[in-house]
């Protein structure tokens, strides 16, 4: 009898249970009353103040070893890397969100690091993997409309605030503080953590409250602004897994990034990647070896056998008869391989020109490589005389991007050729990306084929018709921009203004210039 009456009971209160649970947020109001939970119904956070945890909060996800990691790795070195997975057991142990934790992770990160190496994390690498676990319910109706807006990250200050403020626009970031130490003329972290930049008194003056905070989970800096807000939201599990803001509605365009790692190193990512990494370089020299020492009907299936996936498509046989000058291959730019991956589809050396290139692998390229000097005429008079020669590929943006966009095509290209043919390339990796702009250059191709299976589409788009040329009286600046419109509709990518120029200024602080 008494099991009868307690069942019902048990019944509705799990029910009400999983109702409260599929909720995006849970929602209480700071009051003298005790805090009660209702089904939440966003109000519009225009012209309010918002206060928000960055990590559960804005981000989907709560753990922060892999940002830790990829400071640590990008950086640092991969032996520095191997110490933090090395510490994660004892991370785990402590609480990865508890004061202990973070302090273990933020000493092995950071200790002898220059600030200079973390800014430069911070600003072209951890970005992007910001960008991409952005949840959407928060980022809409409480971040974007906001007034005025707080981010509260747990995790070193200088990890998080270049991307709050110059993507998400926030006012005002509070994070734990490195302490730094001079040795001689240089600056380094000793790894060792102070408390919050700030507390409370940002969020205005003396007994002012915020209107809204957002909370994560398990946030140790959350109690210092949880007394001094009108409105608390918890984000549910549910809502972290599924919301997910799409590309198009970033907050800006995700268009440069840099770093090695293509993926988000959690500890059993990294501990995987360290296990590959011995044999992935084996792979990568055998991978490297046919393509330089086997001829090109051979190295499709010895290259495939070994795990790379090639995919060829629209390549026109020549006419019949002898030319004057060979076709410009207008190429798209996403690895440095992209000229030999032409020649590999083609079946035929095929020069091409370089704006910069490391002299390690111009010894080592299948094909003859010029480099470029950025002098008009003198470059014209060089891509002239190899176009007289014979065929010819550029790719005229300059450098590589690795997201789905179109750099700058520089028109030089467009006024020494009429027979000109695009080329869509692109690339894929999982692990390791084939490019970087502040690292070592002459490791790209090595990183490249250093993934479990690297992919590549080459796309011919057929001859550029007479009309579209400055032959046709097209200026060179019109036809460079009709053959980048014409690649992007081919893969999908969207045409942007940007130059090298820009990319290295972003991501490295220079005009992206190899010397040696």
């Amino acid at each position: 009898m008494v099991f009868h009456a307690i069942l019902p009971k048990i019944i509705n209160f799990y029910r009400a249970a999983r109702k409260l649970r599929s909720n995006a947020f849970q929602y209480y109001r700071n009051s003298t009353a005790r805090a009660t939970a209702s089904r939440c119904t966003i109000p519009s956070a225009a012209d309010r103040t918002v206060a928000c945890d960055f990590h559960g909060g804005l981000l989907r996800s709560t753990t922060l070893f892999p940002y830790f990691m990829l400071v640590a790795c990008e950086g640092g070195s991969l032996l520095r890397a191997l110490l933090l997975l090395c510490s994660f057991p004892l991370v785990w142990a402590l609480g990865e969100h508890a004061d202990a934790g973070i302090r273990v992770m933020a000493f092995v990160t950071f200790v002898g690091l220059r600030p200079r190496d973390a800014d430069l994390v911070a600003r072209a690498i951890l970005p992007k993997f910001y960008m991409e676990r952005l949840n959407a319910l928060v980022y809409d109706h409480l971040w974007l409309p906001a007034g005025r807006k707080l981010a509260v990250t747990s995790a070193p200050r200088v990890m998080a605030e270049w991307f709050l403020k110059e993507y998400m626009a926030a006012d005002v970031v509070v994070g734990r503080e490195l302490q730094t130490v001079q040795i001689g003329r240089g600056c380094h972290f000793t790894g060792l953590l102070r408390g919050p930049g700030a507390g409370p008194e940002v969020l205005g003056a003396e007994g002012d409250m915020a209107d809204v905070f957002v909370a994560g989970a398990s946030n140790p800096l959350n109690h210092l602004f949880i007394p001094c807000c009108k409105e608390v939201y918890v984000v549910s599990r549910e809502s972290a897994k599924t919301d997910t803001l799409p590309r198009e509605r970033y907050p800006k365009p995700l268009i440069f990034h840099d770093g090695r790692l293509a993926f988000l190193p959690n500890a059993s990512a990294m501990l995987a990647f360290f296990l590959f990494l011995p044999l992935g370089f084996v792979v990568s020299v055998i991978r490297i070896s046919i393509g330089i020492g086997l001829p090109y009907k051979i190295s499709f299936a010895a290259g495939a056998l070994f795990g790379v996936r090639f995919r060829t498509s629209g390549r026109r046989i020549p006419e019949a008869g002898t030319k004057r000058r060979g076709v410009l291959f207008v190429c798209t730019h996403r690895t440095l391989v992209d000229p030999i991956m032409v020649t590999a589809a083609l079946q035929k050396p095929v020069p091409a020109v370089t704006y910069s290139l490391s002299r390690l692998s111009e010894i080592f390229a299948p094909i003859k490589t010029v480099r470029l000097t950025r002098d008009r005429e003198r470059d014209a008079k060089t891509m002239s005389r190899m176009l007289e020669q014979g065929d010819l590929a550029v790719c005229p943006e300059g450098t590589t991007c690795r997201e789905p966009y179109l750099l700058r095509f520089s028109p030089l290209f467009a006024e020494l050729a009429d027979d000109m043919e695009p080329v869509a390339l692109d690339a894929q990796v999982t692990s390791l990306y084939g490019t970087t702009a502040s690292g070592h250059k002459w490791l790209d191709p090595v990183a490249f084929f250093a993934n479990p299976a690297p992919s590549y589409r080459v796309e011919f788009l057929g001859p550029v018709p007479r009309e579209q040329t400055c032959a046709g009286g097209r200026a060179g600046a019109e036809v460079a921009n009709w053959i980048q419109r014409r690649l992007g509709e081919a893969l999908g990518f969207q045409c942007t203004g940007l130059r090298r120029q820009d990319k290295y200024m972003m991501l490295a602080g220079n005009d992206g210039v190899v010397s040696k």
